[in-house]
């Protein structure tokens, strides 16, 4: 992955005393968030843009995204000089939209999910003949998500599990194929939000209703379908997936802005409150956590501090 060398960071994995001593385990945090555009998505939209032709891009790029895809298509686009359009869900937090626009990119809000806003993308895609760059339904952009799994290698060597969000998988796809690569051992636990759990339920063998709501404080994972690409490399690949409520979720958030000084979103804290909660059993292990994205909206702070406080009270 040279291409990406000089145009994405090499983050952090970081250990945390506390979640160490929480968690009964040597817990390295993946620190994505440092990421430029503040998450991981940057890898994936990056390695997909610098893949595609002149002849490819010369009715511009077109993407769908709940925030942080839309971040790293836009500044990928604007290096190279090619206009975007990102359709994003009416509710996106104004942080995600607005950086969006400032990465140069023309925004659309339209739709209640990010599967709504896709389908309007893809509609004018078959019109104007642009170039549609999928949020991880597509095999460049695994691959750019990869880099993760290879550098969290590179940084620690002696892994034994790595907890991975889910929301459409491609982030879980490009991390277990390159961690699998390396080190086959080393097991990979995928996590997604019970308000949006469609990957759990198929890699469980639950039964679903397709027309079924999907709601999370997680916005970066709340994905309806798990993608055509991805999911047979997550049943291939993936160890297990666990669940998390919204409530979990908020709780992981709190911790690292407490303990770590760090604002994540939903999305990014997802892994952390499987560990949080011991949804997996990983006594003595050593664990990389990936903290996939920071792009949160600072007005929910108090929202997310209220939902921890009542989990408090009740357990």
């Amino acid at each position: 992955m040279e291409k990406l060398k000089d145009k994405v960071h090499q983050t952090p994995l970081k250990q945390s005393a506390t979640l160490n001593y929480l968690s009964n385990a040597d817990v390295y945090l993946k620190l994505e968030n440092l990421q430029k555009t503040g998450s991981f998505k940057l890898r994936g939209a990056m390695n997909k843009v610098l893949s595609l032709t002149d002849q490819e891009v010369k009715n511009g790029i077109l993407a769908a995204s709940a925030g942080n895809h839309a971040q790293g298509v836009a500044m990928a686009s604007s290096l190279r000089g090619i206009k975007s359009k990102i359709y994003m869900p009416k509710h996106t937090p104004f942080s995600k939209a607005s950086a969006t626009k400032g990465y140069g990119a023309e925004i659309v809000l339209v739709g209640e999910t990010y599967d709504e806003s896709c389908q309007n993308a893809v509609e004018e895609m078959s019109q104007n003949g642009s170039t549609f760059v999928h949020a991880f339904d597509d095999e460049k952009v695994i691959a750019g998500q990869g880099t993760i799994g290879m550098e969290m290698l590179q940084q620690n060597d002696q892994l034994d599990v790595i907890f991975v969000p889910i929301g459409g998988g491609g982030l879980i796809s490009g991390v277990a194929l390159a961690v699998k690569a390396i080190k086959p051992t080393v097991k990979i636990i995928g996590v997604q939000a019970v308000g949006a759990s469609a990957t759990y339920q198929k890699f469980t063998g639950q039964r679903r209703k397709s027309n079924h709501a999907i709601h999370t404080i997680a916005d970066g994972i709340m994905v309806k379908e798990p993608g055509v690409i991805t999911y047979p490399i997550i049943e291939k690949y993936v160890d297990e997936i666990v669940t998390v409520t919204d409530e979990e979720i908020a709780h992981a958030i709190m911790f690292m802005l407490e303990r770590e000084k760090m604002l994540v979103e939903g999305a990014g804290a997802a892994a952390l409150a499987a560990i949080l909660y011991k949804k997996v059993q990983v006594y003595g292990k050593k664990i990389g956590c990936i903290i996939s994205g920071g792009n949160a909206d600072p007005d929910q702070i108090q929202t997310y501090k209220e939902m921890t406080n009542t989990m408090k009270k009740i357990g």
